[in-house]
């Protein structure tokens, strides 16, 4: 099949290459220029993919990469990646989606199936994406399929995670289904798009919500001066009714501290509660300050204290830094008066600062998400926050 895929972030670059794999002829489209060049020359600009295997599947001819939507009306299928952010009210923005819509409707040719893999509130595929669709005039199929993607995990990728598929009527899911069976190994057909839209919501909700009761947890643990960590590997020796999940400094990301805000966004329209995730959106966006007043509590006063945060990334293992809780750790940081350093080898460039080497001439280190390949020890006798639990 010809394939385009608009966005090739984290969630489009890996599903275009694996579908290239396959053997479709796929077509990566983005507006960054100097990314379109990059993936041209064979470059991944993710730890998940290889130049290797971006080079064999561009030289073959089943992929290339375009700043243009011209191909869009040459392909049979058009799936849109693209990223579906909070905007600075903490409110749903679909800004860029609505952009690549109607870029779309410029091109889309009579026929095409086009899929939405970005997160939305329920009722948007059938809705708002629909409607805009329509300005092309032409007949067309609609599904819905969330991303799964899960960056540095080397378990879990685009071809063995289950895959869920909705359409807007019985010719689109099955459409879509045909497509996604070509080259992943498990796809589930979803009763409508609004159930495919909601359960995408509620699997980061949940992580949210389980997250920021075990932050509250940790601190129930730091004050017995027992490791919480050892708390939940207890926990988790039950071979039911529990899953492990692990403090941090607060959620980041493109999915858990923003899929729970679309949910709970919608329900406001509706009129239903969302109280658990309020709760939690809360907690979560209160723990860079309460590390500030541990950071207080170790070394006493913080101004002109120098301090460094390891790892800004939001999580270790990849350069991505959306929604990194170290952001408002540093901020709030220098608030208090302190000096802040940071060091991440991965992310390397980060607000307009240079990453900065680990040595023992700090008062106080706070480990945010430090990578497998970080060596802590050149701390030395450096006294450390660690945020992740422990000590």
């Amino acid at each position: 099949m010809k394939v385009a895929v608009v966005g090739q972030g984290y969630v489009g670059l890996p599903l275009a290459i694996a579908a290239a794999q396959a053997g479709h002829d796929v077509v990566g489209i983005d507006t960054n220029i100097e990314l379109v060049e990059s993936l041209s020359r064979g470059k991944s600009p993710t730890g998940d993919l290889s130049d290797e295997q971006i080079s064999k599947v561009t030289k073959s001819g089943r992929y290339k990469a375009s700043s243009s939507y011209s191909s869009v009306q040459d392909c049979e299928i058009v799936i849109i990646c693209v990223p579906t952010p909070l905007n600075h009210s903490h409110e749903p923005d679909l800004t860029i989606l609505e952009s690549a819509l109607h870029s779309i409707t410029e091109k889309l040719k009579d026929g095409t199936l086009v899929i939405l893999e970005s997160t939305v509130s329920p009722g948007t595929t059938r809705g708002f994406v629909a409607n805009v669709l329509k300005l092309a005039n032409v007949n067309y199929d609609l599904s819905y399929s969330p991303e799964r993607i899960d960056p540095a995990n080397v378990k879990w990728n685009v071809t063995n995670t289950p895959k869920l598929v909705a359409g807007i009527d019985e010719k689109s899911i099955n459409r879509a289904l045909n497509f996604y069976n070509s080259f992943i190994s498990m796809v589930i057909p979803g009763t409508s798009l609004e159930v495919v839209e909601t359960a995408k919501l509620l699997e980061n909700s949940f992580r949210l919500i389980n997250i920021s009761f075990i932050n509250e947890m940790a601190e129930f643990c730091s004050k017995m001066k027992i490791d919480v960590r050892e708390v939940i590997e207890a926990a988790a020796t039950k071979p039911y009714g529990f899953m492990p999940f692990f403090p941090t400094a607060g959620v980041g990301g493109h999915c858990i501290p923003i899929d729970p805000i679309y949910l709970a966004h919608k329900a406001k329209q509706i009129g239903a509660g969302t109280e658990f995730i309020d709760l939690a959106n809360r907690i979560n966006l209160s723990m860079p300050l309460r590390f500030v007043e541990l950071a207080h509590e170790l070394i006493g006063n913080l101004k002109n204290k120098n301090i460094l945060v390891v790892g800004v990334a939001y999580k270790p293992g990849v350069v991505d830094v959306r929604e990194s809780p170290a952001a408002p750790l540093v901020d709030a940081l220098r608030k208090a008066g302190a000096k802040v350093s940071w060091n991440d080898d991965f992310v390397k460039v980060w607000q307009g600062e240079h990453s900065t080497k680990l040595t023992n001439s700090f008062d106080l280190a706070i480990l945010v998400n430090p990578h497998n390949e970080t060596n802590l020890s050149l701390l030395g006798n450096t006294p450390i926050l660690n945020t992740r639990g422990g000590y």
